[in-house]
């Protein structure tokens, strides 16, 4: 890695990451040519490369991919965790090779061309890693030009004058515009996308089942009075996971999915018998603004309330907590979290550059999960509200279920309440 004033180009580089500092890394590019400006991240996972550049959690950041052959399996339409890529690019060690997969469809060079985001390969991820690690989660530009034709100078300004996610709402980008109805259930080999026995079905691999055309005039909700006994959860999207949608689904619900920026009275219209905040990108405390005076007029209502990632960072907020940016964040498939209760320990996926500051836990609130890599606060239940939260993705699959029981719990809540 050398400074951007002193480093030329090597033969054959059609690839560039320039940092905020004047770090300059080369390598070849692949996917969509152009630039891009973001956080530079890195993330330890050894699959789901497809379900990472999709989780719109990754919104405005590119990706550091610790595992070095990336993109050997190809890329296949059910394995996205939304309809387009949110991560700007990524960064791997190998040369990203043709499919070698049976449910492939095309190559993952092909994928990312498709979907306009750029890639490098032939960088030394470990070095990257290491530099982010020591030194934090730094801002820069990735850019690919088939020809090779970069101006650093150019480049590194733009790395400078890109503000960083403190302060970021990202949520209202990346959230639904309208309310939808989800169908579909989790996915089993052999046989894709089950379908959820939802009111209205929707499409083989799952989705959304949009509302009329006015979305000030909502489709009347189902109710468990109405619709047999299938609890009704409207699910705030913040920046949701479609896994997310399936495994609450799977577990008895009926989900309603309103945007991020919904009201109190928009939310009660559908009348939930449960609530659930989904993941997100961006800075808890720039979306709370919006966000977290709705979550305490939920919370008063005293209905199950279940949050993820950004949704739990959403209600520590709404019960007096702080949250803080974190030096590097935590971002992989392997991240090991133990829960108080039992001392169980669960392998969860994590992706979250911010957290919930421990210490500033409020007397109502119970610490319940804590990370076994840094002792971070990992999840919290209320004593006074039927609430609670984890930081992690339980709908993810690297333990593989470990964490599954959450659905199930949040949703046996809402089954135990009077109708």
């Amino acid at each position: 890695m050398a400074h951007a004033r002193h480093t030329p180009a090597p033969d054959g580089a059609t690839g560039v990451l320039v940092l905020a500092d004047g770090t300059v890394v080369w390598g070849k590019g692949f996917g969509a040519e152009g630039e891009a400006v973001g956080e530079v991240v890195f993330n330890t996972a050894m699959t789901g490369y497809q379900e990472v550049m999709t989780d719109p959690s990754y919104a405005a950041q590119i990706i550091t991919f610790t595992f070095p052959h990336i993109g050997n399996v190809g890329a296949n339409y059910e394995d996205l965790e939304a309809d387009n890529p949110f991560a700007l690019g990524c960064i791997v060690r190998q040369e990203v090779s043709e499919a070698s997969n049976y449910r492939a469809v095309q190559s993952f060079d092909a994928w990312m061309k498709s979907n306009g985001r750029i890639g490098i390969s032939g960088v030394d991820t470990r070095a990257l890693t290491r530099r982010i690690r020591q030194r934090g989660a730094p801002n820069g530009v990735i850019a690919h030009d088939a020809a090779g034709r970069f101006d650093l100078d150019v480049l590194l300004a733009k790395a400078r004058e890109w503000p960083g996610l403190e302060g970021m709402d990202l949520a209202k980008e990346v959230s639904c515009r309208q309310m939808f109805r989800w169908s579909g259930g989790r996915w089993q080999h052999g046989t894709g996308y089950e379908e959820a026995p939802l009111p209205q079905a929707g499409g083989a691999g799952g989705g959304p089942v949009e509302a009329g055309a006015d979305d000030n005039q909502p489709t009347p909700a189902p109710s468990r009075e109405r619709e047999g006994r299938r609890p009704h959860v409207v699910a705030i999207d913040y920046g949701s996971k479609r896994n997310i949608f399936r495994n609450l689904a799977d577990a008895g619900a009926d989900v309603t999915v309103l945007p991020a920026t919904s009201t109190f009275e928009e939310v009660m219209a559908h009348k939930p018998d449960g609530i659930f905040l989904s993941n997100g990108p961006g800075d808890p405390a720039a979306t709370g603004v919006y966000a977290v005076p709705v979550i305490r007029e939920l919370l008063d209502t005293q209905l199950p309330l279940f949050g993820i990632c950004l949704g739990h960072q959403l209600l520590g907020l709404a019960v007096g907590a702080k949250t803080v940016k974190m030096h590097q964040g935590h971002r992989g498939a392997n991240h090991p979290v133990k829960r108080l209760e039992d001392g169980r320990v669960e392998i969860t996926s994590m992706n979250h550059g911010f957290a919930v500051d421990r210490a500033t836990l409020p007397p109502n609130v119970r610490e319940s999960h804590v990370s076994l890599f840094d002792g971070s606060n990992c999840g919290m239940e209320l004593t006074d509200r039927p609430a609670f939260s984890v930081q992690y993705h339980p709908e993810a699959s690297p333990g593989p279920q470990d964490s599954t029981y959450l659905f199930e719990k949040f949703v046996s809540s809402i089954g135990g309440r009077s109708s």
